[in-house]
């Protein structure tokens, strides 16, 4: 019996994984978490990066690892060093933010923080690693 009451879970995650079903708003239900930013591919994060909007892109790795390499003109703001929060404190709620990381979980932590301190145009394209497979460059 048990199997039959996972089987309608499974077809609601299916349905809102579908390109179809992906929603133009941020606020998402995952779980016992909303999500309140908005999700990228590289590709659409290119994309936004390239169109002329004024942004602000946020590289919340370790200083060790933007040094090896990162988006050009990124800012670079560790998540995880304590000092994140005082960071965005600075920060204008209404512009707008690109975040990524080195495999998408910081940056995910990061654009929640923002949200949940009520930026209102943040975008996680998740991860550098992601960014280079997709042929797109980074500087030193």
């Amino acid at each position: 019996m048990k199997r039959f009451a996972v089987l309608p879970l499974i077809v609601l995650v299916l349905t809102a994984c579908s390109d179809d079903a992906k929603p133009a708003a941020s606020t998402v239900p995952t779980g016992n978490t909303v999500i309140s930013y908005q999700l990228m591919t590289a590709i659409e994060g290119k994309d936004l990066i390239d169109s002329g909007v004024a942004l602000t892109i946020i590289d919340v790795r370790t200083p060790d690892e933007f040094a090896t390499g990162h988006l050009e003109g990124a800012v670079n703001s560790d998540i995880e060093g304590g000092q994140f929060s005082t960071y965005i404190a600075t920060l204008d709620k209404t512009a707008t933010y690109v975040l990524y990381c080195h495999s998408g979980r910081r940056a995910a932590l990061a654009a929640q923080a923002m949200a949940d301190a009520g930026f209102t145009d943040v975008h996680d394209i998740g991860s550098i690693a992601d960014w280079q497979a997709a042929g797109y460059p980074v500087v030193q």
